[in-house]
């Protein structure tokens, strides 16, 4: 197998600088208004997590993943679609497990402008032990960019349990409702079925954005009132995993190109006996670690 950056558990470039001093971790903590906003509303938009330097730093790295069909090392890559639309005018590039391959995608994982709020938001405002559970690339081309239907994150998830999970998207390009930005709604964090699961997936290959509409109750209708998240680049929107959102195309002179991060609580266990992401197997019931599950924040490292 080609060699496999997942081994590292700390930043091992320069896309920032290391913490020197404790103290230091907490300049990145939220505010409590930032807080309360993200559990009323299911999510928190507006975060500047990185530079416009840092920015174009990944966006070099981003560029081995469009521009080839076959990029370098994909053994390491839990997926990769070139278009995973399948229409050539609804083109939607989507890739996991880059993290693992180069430089700056691995250590924009453990960016402590990310896991620090990211350790607030799983447990209301209080600092807990934090795991990378896996990233994605979102990437929409100008004029024929495709869209997301719309989701919650947990619904693809339920491999683990409890539900203590919770999704970053950072915008390395300014992104609007003309090239395709997250649409949020809010509230719909509290949408759930029999007793606290997700709402099911009802459309796997992004090609029916309003598909979720068949299995809405009237009130969850009536209670469709999606909010742009505009974010310029540089930006993060933080979402809570039965928050709704999804996002259209991109029919702009711009291209929308975005990085994801998916963390949870420490704690979080398996719950099946199949593959978790690829290559990875962690019987039910056992405990989620491991070189693909690293401990990103931990609150001791601030004592």
């Amino acid at each position: 197998m080609s060699e496999d950056l997942s081994t590292i558990h700390k930043p091992i470039g320069n896309l920032f600088e290391p913490i020197k001093d404790k103290s230091e971790w907490n300049k990145f903590k939220l505010s409590e208004k930032e807080i309360e906003e993200f559990w009323r509303d299911g999510y928190l938009l507006n975060k500047q997590v990185l530079t416009e330097k840092q920015c174009d730093q990944i966006l070099e790295d981003y560029r081995t993943f469009l521009t080839n069909k076959e990029p370098p090392k994909k053994d390491l890559l839990y997926e990769f679609h070139s278009n995973q639309s399948g229409d050539p005018d609804n083109v939607l590039m989507h890739c996991l497990g880059h993290w693992r391959i180069t430089e700056n995608f691995h250590d924009i994982v453990f960016m402590p402008s990310v896991v620090v709020p990211a350790s607030q938001l799983l447990e209301q405002g209080h600092l807990i032990p934090v795991r990378f559970w896996h990233d994605q690339l979102f990437a929409k081309p100008p004029k024929i960019g495709g869209g997301v239907a719309w989701h919650q994150d947990y619904s693809y998830w339920t491999r683990t349990k409890p539900m203590k999970h919770l999704t970053v998207h950072i915008a390395l390009d300014d992104q609007s409702e003309e090239n395709g930005a997250l649409h949020y709604i809010p509230g719909s964090h509290h949408w759930t079925r029999d007793g606290g699961k997700p709402l099911p997936v009802t459309d796997f290959n992004f090609k029916d954005m309003e598909s979720i509409q068949t299995i809405l109750t009237e009130e969850e209708k009536v209670a469709f009132k999606p909010v742009c998240g505009r974010l310029r680049k540089g930006e993060a929107s933080f979402h809570h995993p039965l928050a709704v959102h999804g996002s259209y195309g991109n029919r702009s002179e711009r291209p929308r190109r975005a990085a994801v991060l998916n963390y949870f609580a420490d704690g979080v266990v398996s719950n099946t006996d199949e593959e978790l992401l690829k290559g990875s197997l962690i019987p039910k019931g056992e405990k989620m670690d491991g070189n693909l599950y690293p401990i990103v924040f931990d609150p001791k490292w601030t004592e």
